[in-house]
């Protein structure tokens, strides 16, 4: 089929999903600390409730690629990847084509540029470093190092949809050295803090200043309208350069620091007219039209939804993770097996709800709306906030 992915509820018709072979550490380094440190921000008195205590021994240092990674063991990336599958299976027997990338080989370990290198980690959160809108494939500038060319495991499925006649894009690379960051929201920000207290940015021979860093999964896509979060001036720069590409095809609509960076944790527009949202209190930083959308509070998680994890164990999303569903239809979810208020909730607002098994969203960064991208939905350019 053409590429055609307006919004988030319409049919869907084809999707990627991602793939965690070969996924065997996470690499503590400045871009990482950053991208995740609302999540990585409480000490060791709140490990036994969510979190995951600080890095020993971090050092002032330089590091080289390695010195601050943090290995995976074996038994939880089998069983994501054996989540992987039952998702893509049960995407297949509601009628939607399932595509995938290329997995990462074990060899191709590190991925370098001329200011820095990074371990590289396999393409599982396929929303982040790609916006679909339309027929147009924007593949978006990345914030996490190790993640810098992630859309070439993607390549082949984008020619296809380039064949059949997608636009494609992509927007301007970052040098991504240590001065291309806005530390601002991290120094500032009272949602929690990061992990370690973020020094001065060591000096690069490529230094360009503040860069254009921004994902996909900072918007909320609503036919011809986008809503993308921004809490940093690289996004910023990055929706600047969205609405002069975009400009009279889609509307960009601002909304500042509903999160550090992704909005699917946060909110989710199930069908036109309701969304499903964290919080009242997120709901009032949406633009005034969707503010009068009906809206969906999700329950609070608990202990009892997620697995108990030991002590070296990284954990990287918010308890809320699982409000990180996805919509095959206006009236059908995916939702995570083990959140039973969550899927209750939806019942009684008259959604068909799919339980999928997803045991370990918290140590990979990512549910179900992360780890697919849909290409083809039946929807269109509607005006919804016009």
């Amino acid at each position: 089929m053409q590429l055609n992915s307006f919004d988030e509820w319409s049919p869907l018709k084809e999707v990627i999903v991602g793939s965690a072979r070969n996924y065997v550490s996470h690499e503590r380094e400045l871009s990482f600390d950053l991208f995740f440190h609302d999540n990585l921000a409480l000490d060791n008195s709140s490990r036994s409730e969510w979190y995951y205590p600080r890095l020993s021994a971090r050092g002032d240092e330089p590091r080289g690629p390695g010195d601050g990674r943090v290995p995976i063991k074996e038994r939880y990336v089998d069983e994501l990847n054996e989540d992987l599958e039952e998702l893509a299976g049960v995407l297949r027997s509601l009628s939607v084509k399932v595509l995938r990338p290329c997995d990462l080989e074990a060899q191709t370990n590190e991925v370098r540029t001329p200011g820095w290198s990074a371990s590289v980690v396999p393409p599982l959160n396929v929303r982040d470093n790609t916006l679909i809108v339309g027929d147009e494939i924007i593949e978006t500038p990345p914030m996490i190092r190790s993640r810098y060319f992630e859309t070439q495991f993607l390549k082949p499925v984008f020619q296809d949809y380039f064949r059949q006649g997608a636009r494609w894009t992509v927007m301007p690379r970052p040098m991504m050295t240590d001065a291309s960051f806005d530390l601002s929201y991290v120094r500032t920000s009272t949602a929690g803090g990061p992990t370690e207290p973020i020094t001065d940015p060591q000096p690069s021979p490529y230094d360009v200043g503040l860069e254009m860093m921004f994902d996909g999964a900072q918007c909320l896509r609503l036919g011809r309208d986008i809503v993308a979060n921004i809490a940093t001036a690289n996004h910023a720069l990055a929706v600047d350069w969205l609405e002069r590409h975009l400009e009279g095809r889609f509307r960009i609509h601002r909304v500042h620091q509903l999160s550090d960076s992704h909005i699917d944790s946060m909110v989710l527009a199930l069908r036109p007219g309701t969304l499903l949202v964290r919080s009242k209190e997120v709901a009032e930083k949406l633009p005034e039209l969707l503010r009068k959308w009906d809206l969906i509070v999700a329950p609070r998680p608990t202990v009892d939804n997620f697995p108990r994890y030991e002590d070296d164990d990284l954990i990287l999303t918010s308890p809320f993770i699982d409000l990180n569903v996805l919509s095959v239809g206006p009236d059908t979810v995916l939702v995570n097996e083990a959140c039973p208020e969550l899927i209750r909730l939806l019942e009684s607002h008259k959604f068909t709800v799919v339980p999928v098994r997803h045991r370990h969203r918290r140590l990979f960064g990512g549910g179900f709306h992360c780890f697919t991208l849909d290409t083809v939905r039946e929807g269109g350019a509607e005006d919804y906030l016009g």
